[in-house]
């Protein structure tokens, strides 16, 4: 249909260019009632050729998806090195920030992002940031060697003797025969997190536990037949996936539980995963749990994705013209380990928040994961913090 929205000078005219306007952190009551107004039109003009068909209205025989969140208490490990970074590192390493983002030759400044790297693999595992590198590796492996324990054991991190239990729960790993077995796929973000839940959990803790392991080392010509493997042969117990492998484009119905050991800051990419197994073929409830690390990190990380998932399922309408955006100091708060019930005078101050807009504001578009990964690769990022 040519035409039907005008020519592009008249759709910038009539429609970009005020709700581009009202979009701006600067814009005026009257500019955000123009955008409003603008969007409403749009929207009214464009209904009649939009259809949104969602899983639950067209497969209505689809057994149901049942979400939990299963909150974890970090080990006095990960709370030490959690605490260490937040109250030792992270003034020097956000001014560090600021000053690249300034600065000429940024790109060999910390970034705000190893940061957060740093902090969501102190949640995971405390294997995953101290290596010789850390400040505080010599310290640990001494009072580790006095004790005789190691990095290794599962309690070291809050997910492994939790990860353990669920699957005890689901009778996997459980020699009695006579228990209602289930069948699971656990998903982590990295490959690394996935070696440690094979190394120190499946043989070491759960040996009954028959398992597949599907990651990016597998080539992709072998894949489907894991898949089909794993699908046909119900004595398998458990698929060990990485979220980008395993993630899209898989037929997993052979599980009715999936577990998520670390999660996505997109959240499309987690329900994409979790999908892997509630789809067409499914006959049984779909069970997903989701390990976070309470007041750390990742509960903010799924506040967000809370917040993210609500943007997409709101319909374009009037209600768009009050929906308050996330505030930009928010991800200063992602740094801090304090409970949620914290009282107002241990909150930042109006200058970090301004610190932080600064940084937010200068930040490129988004990259590919492996993109972040090798530019802020940890490596450096953990020497400089012997400094």
């Amino acid at each position: 249909m040519p035409g039907f929205l005008g020519t592009e000078k008249q759709f910038v005219a009539r429609f970009s260019r005020p709700i581009l306007a009202s979009r701006d952190a600067k814009s005026s009551p009257k500019e955000q009632e123009a955008g409003a107004l603008a969007m409403e039109a749009l929207h009214r003009q464009v209904l009649p050729f939009l259809l949104r068909r969602i899983k639950e209205d067209v497969l209505t025989d689809l057994p149901p998806k049942i979400t939990q969140d299963l909150l974890c208490e970090l080990s006095p490990l990960q709370e030490r090195l959690y605490e260490d970074f937040s109250k030792t590192h992270f003034n020097a390493e956000l001014q560090d920030c600021i000053d690249g983002i300034s600065a000429e030759g940024a790109q060999k400044r910390p970034h705000v992002f190893q940061a957060l790297r740093y902090l969501q693999n102190v949640c995971n595992h405390p294997k995953l940031v101290l290596n010789a590198n850390h400040p505080e590796f010599g310290k640990i492996q001494m009072e580790l060697a006095k004790s005789n324990g190691s990095l290794n054991d599962i309690e070291h991190s809050a997910k492994l003797p939790a990860l353990k239990q669920l699957l005890i729960d689901c009778g996997i790993g459980n020699w009695d025969v006579s228990i209602n077995q289930h069948r699971a796929l656990i998903f982590c973000q990295s490959k690394a997190m996935l070696d440690i839940v094979e190394n120190d959990l499946l043989k070491k803790h759960l040996p009954a536990v028959s398992y597949l392991r599907l990651d990016g080392t597998v080539p992709a010509g072998s894949r489907h037949e894991i898949v089909t493997k794993f699908n046909s042969d119900p004595s398998i117990d458990v698929l060990l996936l990485t979220t980008l492998v395993g993630g899209l484009g898989l037929n997993l119905t052979g599980a009715d539980t999936v577990i998520f050991v670390e999660h996505d800051w997109n959240p499309m990419k987690d329900l994409q995963a979790m999908d892997r197994a509630h789809r067409i073929g499914q006959r049984k409830v779909v069970n997903v749990y989701r390990l976070i690390t309470r007041k750390s990190l990742e509960e903010k990380i799924m506040c967000l994705q809370k917040f993210k998932l609500l943007t997409a399922n709101t319909v374009v309408s009037n209600e768009n013209a009050s929906m308050e955006t996330m505030g930009t100091d928010q991800l200063l708060d992602l740094f801090k380990l304090t409970d949620q019930k914290a009282p107002a005078a241990d909150r930042k101050t109006s200058g970090d928040r301004v610190s932080m807009k600064t940084v937010l504001e200068t930040l490129p578009e988004l990259w590919e994961d492996r993109e972040y990964e090798e530019e802020y690769d940890l490596t450096q990022f953990l020497e400089r913090l012997k400094k």
